[in-house]
């Protein structure tokens, strides 16, 4: 898939209805400040086009991004937000869990790690929810580009055994769980992992075709 087309489509809040759209959707989820933002820009192949914020858990839309007019990318509010309040993490929650359990076309949830550390419980509940749906676990490690090269194996083992050990569900799924590390661009270069992520999309996007 080659990215010639990018819109900023739709925005929603917590009081927005969600549209309903007949392409596929590809969601991306994870906490606060772990670079949603960053990866969408480099998947997307721009620089600054997924809205960013320097204050984690300021972000408190559902971003939905029209893609080549053929599919969405889905920019979810970041989670882990200490500094927001119990009312505001509760509307945010909520807004989250309507969507993942409402939308007819959601075809994938990316769930971004950093990669620097162990998943929090915040990511081992997405992690449930998406093994609850079906779906295959597919966690991009983000922010490998800060670790060593000799790190980059030991933290991914790291995260998928953290994932194992807090999941409430233990029916094999972290055995088919697709890991990805994730580099920032580098000048010049493409970021680390984008390949691999693209071709993902790609064939979930044809699987999505056949069973339409």
């Amino acid at each position: 898939m080659v990215i010639k087309k990018v819109n900023l489509e739709t925005v929603c809040g917590v009081t927005s209805t969600l549209p309903h759209h007949t392409w596929p959707e590809f969601a991306f989820a994870g906490k606060s400040n772990v670079g949603k933002s960053t990866l969408i820009n480099g998947l997307m192949n721009r620089k600054s086009y997924a809205r960013t914020s320097s204050n984690p858990g300021k972000t408190q839309t559902i971003n939905f991004y029209n893609i080549n007019d053929q599919m969405y990318f889905v920019d979810l509010p970041g989670y882990g937000y200490a500094t927001a309040n119990v009312k505001a993490k509760q509307a945010w929650g909520k807004m989250i869990e309507n969507y993942l359990n409402n939308s007819p076309t959601l075809e994938a949830v990316f769930l971004l790690i950093d990669s620097r550390h162990a998943p929090s419980d915040d990511d081992a509940q997405m992690y449930d929810w998406i093994l609850q749906t079906g779906r295959r676990p597919i966690i991009i490690a983000t922010k490998a580009d800060k670790l060593k090269r000799s790190q980059v194996k030991g933290q991914l083992d790291l995260i998928r055994s953290t994932l194992e050990e807090k999941s409430l569900i233990r029916a094999g799924g972290t055995a088919d769980m697709e890991l990805i590390p994730w580099g920032a661009m580098e000048k010049g270069e493409n970021p680390t992992g984008k390949k691999e992520i693209i071709e993902l999309i790609d064939n979930l996007y044809e699987e999505s075709r056949k069973k339409r």
